[in-house]
């Protein structure tokens, strides 16, 4: 999967790693059951509901979408540990590359294996990944039961009212 990026983002997204749906479309979060670009409606980053094949509508508005790991699996429970290891070293080196303002990580059990943070929990982390602040966020996929698109479209509210984000 292309990464949507540029210099200096508002936020860099950070999805775990591309589902099969995905891949087969080259559209990140484009799986009909993810809830990514409706949260990111509805929490005010975009002024309508983009459409995966619209991503690159996101540059424009500050914002762009990554994977912690490039490797397509069904779910992300099949990644190994050492994956999302490496996957946070190439990481850290993209965000010394590119230097969003904000990192918004979708997924906290990811992010905790990948960076070794076993007490991250959703909301702003204490330390920066490279030269960039990082917000936790839940996985948006539709197999997360534990946010419902209302909940979780509050917590990227969330994120872009505590960094002053406005479209």
């Amino acid at each position: 999967m292309p990464d949507v990026i540029a210099p200096d983002l508002r936020v860099l997204f950070c999805g775990i790693n591309p589902g099969l749906y995905t891949a087969a479309t080259g559209h990140h979060f484009a799986r009909p059951g993810n809830r990514f670009w409706p949260a990111l409606h509805r929490s005010g980053f975009t002024p309508r509901q983009l459409h995966p094949w619209e991503e690159a509508e996101l540059l424009g508005l500050g914002l762009g979408v990554t994977n912690l790991v490039r490797r397509t699996t069904a779910v992300a429970s099949e990644l190994s540990a050492a994956e999302l290891r490496e996957g946070g070293a190439e990481l850290v080196a993209k965000l010394e590359r590119f230097r969003p303002r904000w990192l918004a990580m979708l997924g906290v059990g990811s992010f905790r294996s990948a960076f070794g943070r076993v007490a991250a929990a959703i909301g702003p982390q204490a330390e920066p990944l490279g030269p960039s602040p990082v917000w936790l966020l839940p996985n948006p996929s539709g197999l997360n039961a534990h946010y419902q698109l209302d909940a979780l479209a509050a917590e990227f509210a969330r994120l872009r009212l505590g960094i002053g984000t406005v479209v």
